[in-house]
């Protein structure tokens, strides 16, 4: 049996899970042991007889639907622990998925990932930070993941989408369904230009307890996560906490102190999240961790060329519309006709990439070109 082919067992087999898998492999020590081994042997160490059976037998009505699942479309594909499309950030976790069910393109999953989560029941304002976080992230280049859900998280893969960038919504069901059924529009969307993923097994419902395990993919995958509207009860903190517990950044934007839905918000910022106020401060946060440059080019998104040492032809325009002299961002926004938000988004990437420098006043400089 196929290394691939074993782990598909095993993400198959229903009441092993991730605490179970762990157990069998230090005990037998990879994978192909597992799918090889007796039942009696596999309740010997900790299995019930059902689960020992279901991960022995060829019989098991979960992998023939899976299986039937992946040969349904070009697009459907399993991505075991053992293939390159596996994302290091989960080999990481203290309990990674035996393996991910994708539709769209696996090659984005080890993309610089950044989640943006919050409420079901947002704000105007919450809803509209969502959409505009996510853009501007996009377009520098960042992957989106969120969780499919109402509110917040279907804003921000309309934010995404927006932006350029691809995005993933990591998802509580198999993914033979769409949850809610209201975002199968948006799904479509998502699988076209990016992913759709989960570590369910096709024919799973929406169960409760699968959102708090789908909220550990959200932060595992991601360098780090954007809180941006959240009850005291909100299972963004969940997501958050997760995030802290994996190493990861957690980002919250403060609301209103009668706003209930920024509470959770507030308790994050008391607790030690970066407080952020724009796109900026997330990309000022993770400068160290990650080669904005690189990672606009390897989106298809905005940034300077590296086959080259000049500039894109858009951003070459931009950087002439600068001038010689000390400049506002407004004064841009006048000057080229683009949105602000556009505008900040370039003058970030072009002072990243060395073209500009930021002074006192929000003023910028052209940085004088090297002979």
């Amino acid at each position: 049996m196929k290394p691939s082919d074993a782990w598909l067992r095993v993400a198959c087999t229903p009441g092993l899970g991730p605490a179970g898998l762990r157990r069998l492999l230090g005990e037998l020590g990879d994978v192909e042991s597992i799918a090889r081994a007796r039942s009696g042997k596999l309740e010997s160490l900790g299995l019930t007889a059902e689960t020992a059976n279901l991960l022995t037998t060829d019989e098991n009505p979960v992998l023939e639907e899976a299986t039937a699942w992946l040969d349904s479309r070009a697009d459907c594909f399993f991505i075991a622990p053992c293939d390159s499309h596996y994302p290091d950030r989960l080999r990481q976790l203290p309990d990674p998925p035996a393996g991910l069910f994708l539709r769209g393109r696996p090659d984005i999953l080890s993309d610089p990932m950044i989640a943006v989560v919050g409420s079901r029941n947002p704000s105007p304002a919450g809803l509209e930070n969502a959409f505009e976080f996510s853009a501007f992230l996009s377009r520098c280049g960042f992957v989106i993941a969120s969780g499919l859900a109402l509110g917040i998280d279907g804003r921000a893969h309309e934010g995404a989408l927006t932006g350029g960038s691809p995005t993933v919504a990591v998802c509580g069901t198999g993914l033979d369904q769409v949850y809610p059924a209201r975002h199968q529009d948006l799904a479509e969307k998502i699988s076209d230009r990016g992913a759709l993923v989960s570590e369910f097994p096709p024919g799973t419902p929406p169960r409760r307890e699968n959102f708090p395990m789908r909220n550990r993919l959200i932060s595992g995958l991601s360098l780090g996560v954007l809180v941006v509207e959240a009850g005291h009860r909100s299972g963004s903190l969940i997501t958050a906490r997760l995030a802290s517990e994996q190493g990861r950044e957690v980002f919250a934007i403060p609301g209103s102190i009668h706003n209930p839905m920024a509470r959770g918000c507030h308790r994050l910022i008391k607790q030690g999240a970066k407080l952020v106020e724009s796109g900026e401060d997330v990309l000022s946060e993770l400068r160290s961790l990650i080669d904005f440059g690189q990672i606009a080019v390897q989106s298809g998104t905005v940034g300077p060329s590296t086959e080259s040492p000049g500039l894109d032809p858009e951003y070459e325009r931009f950087l002439e519309s600068c001038g010689h002299d000390p400049f506002t961002a407004d004064q841009m926004t006048a000057r080229t006709k683009l949105t602000s938000a556009e505008v900040s988004s370039m003058l970030l990437i072009l002072e990243l990439q060395g073209f500009l420098e930021s002074g006192p006043g929000g003023r910028y400089t052209r940085v004088p070109k090297r002979s």
